[in-house]
């Protein structure tokens, strides 16, 4: 009987854990929903105003240029479709080989249009592209918390370094998310892990402020088997960095 109130207790936890990684993963996902749709219609008026010179010339030289133009549009629309959908993906729980780098790649396309909007500069360097076990779609969601979190620490524009590299001696890959923001003060710095602890107001979109979002990052690192640490110092920035086990049966990191 007890048994069967443990099994009970354990499936009602991770069903409303699952819950609480949706609802942030929505939260995420408003706070750059107007970016994402902004250049989605920019690439469709791209697209509708080359068709209409297509119709309209008789120079095959100019049409072939518009339908190249049209392609290139086309195949924009459908990086930006694929990114959004791969990130709101639910069903694949498992982990997964998964190549981090284009991980990466795919949440910067969905945050492109959000960081010019703000006047961020985006510099990223892969030393390794390691491929590492991993249940994408819950990376992801850290990846673009962390984003959207350096975003809003520099109010006056500002850089996002995100680096990515492995070490071999610790199985372990490293994500790293720097910006040159106002930074955290000592006394926040070991609280901004904890359930509804924040320091940010709502943004102008109605974003931020919830206090749920690095806690929710922590524990799928920590469901990873994997570390998540921060450095920073006030006004000078912050740097998450992410450790991923290469092999989670034998880590060492």
């Amino acid at each position: 009987m007890l048994g069967e109130e443990l099994v009970d207790i354990t499936s009602e936890t991770n069903a409303l854990k699952h819950q609480l990684f949706e609802a942030q993963k929505l939260s995420s996902v408003g706070a750059i929903a107007s970016s994402v749709a902004h250049e989605f219609n920019n690439v469709l008026t791209t697209i509708i105003n080359y068709t209409k010179m297509a119709q309209r010339t008789d120079n095959d030289e100019n049409r072939k240029q518009a339908l190249e133009k049209i392609l290139k549009g086309g195949q924009k629309a459908a990086v930006i479709v694929s990114s959004m959908l791969g990130y709101a993906r639910k069903g694949n729980l498992k982990k997964e080989p998964t190549d981090l780098a284009t991980l990466i790649d795919e949440v910067l396309v969905l945050t492109e249009k959000d960081l010019h909007k703000h006047q961020i500069k985006l510099t990223k360097t892969y030393i390794d592209k390691p491929k590492v076990p991993v249940i994408a779609s819950q990376i992801e969601q850290v990846l673009l918390n962390l984003i959207i979190n350096s975003r809003q620490a520099m109010e006056q524009g500002g850089e996002i370094k995100i680096s990515l590299k492995t070490n071999q001696e610790m199985n372990i890959a490293e994500i790293s998310v720097a910006d040159s923001g106002k930074g955290i003060a000592p006394q926040n710095l070991r609280k901004i892990f904890d359930p509804f602890f924040t320091t940010k107001n709502p943004d102008q979109s109605g974003q931020g402020g919830t206090g749920l979002g690095l806690s929710v990052c922590r524990q799928i690192i920590d469901d990873h088997c994997g570390r998540m640490r921060v450095e920073s110092a006030v006004g000078k920035g912050t740097t998450f960095i992410i450790k991923l086990p290469l092999n989670p049966e034998s880590i060492a990191a």
